[in-house]
Order: C-alpha cells, then sequence, then structure tokens
C-alpha cells in the first residue's frame, strides 16, 4: 500500500491519523466518550502509525526532491 502512496499522500494521512490520536483522547477527558481500556490504546496506536507514517512520507519527499 504504501509503494502506491505518493509522499504528500503519506504525509497528509500521518497527520489525519495523529490528528485522530489527540482528539479521541480529548474528547474522553471531557466525558464526550467512555474512556474505555480498548480505546485508549486504538488513539494511542493511530497516534504513533500517523507519525510514523509522517515521517517516512517526509523522508520519501527529500530524497525525491534532492538536488
Amino acid at each position: 500500500m504504501m509503494d502506491k502512496l505518493s509522499p504528500w499522500q503519506m504525509i497528509l494521512l500521518g497527520f489525519l491519523l495523529s490528528l485522530t490520536g489527540v482528539i479521541l483522547p480529548f474528547l474522553m477527558v471531557i466525558h464526550v466518550l467512555e474512556s474505555t481500556f480498548f480505546l485508549n490504546f486504538f488513539s494511542y496506536g493511530v497516534s504513533l502509525i500517523g507519525l510514523f507514517l509522517g515521517v517516512i512520507g517526509a523522508s520519501q519527499y527529500v530524497r525525491k526532491n534532492k538536488k
């Protein structure tokens, strides 16, 4: 799947996943969502995957546009 994504798409997907990983705990803190064991680890995992995708996308962008 990552071979078919452009670096900008990977950066955008990483940003959206990281943003989801921030919004979910915020909604749990203000008691909009109930804090469950699964939801806590899901938000952590989504944030971590988003961080890695963003870094990989940025490194591919730099490697592709290196002069």
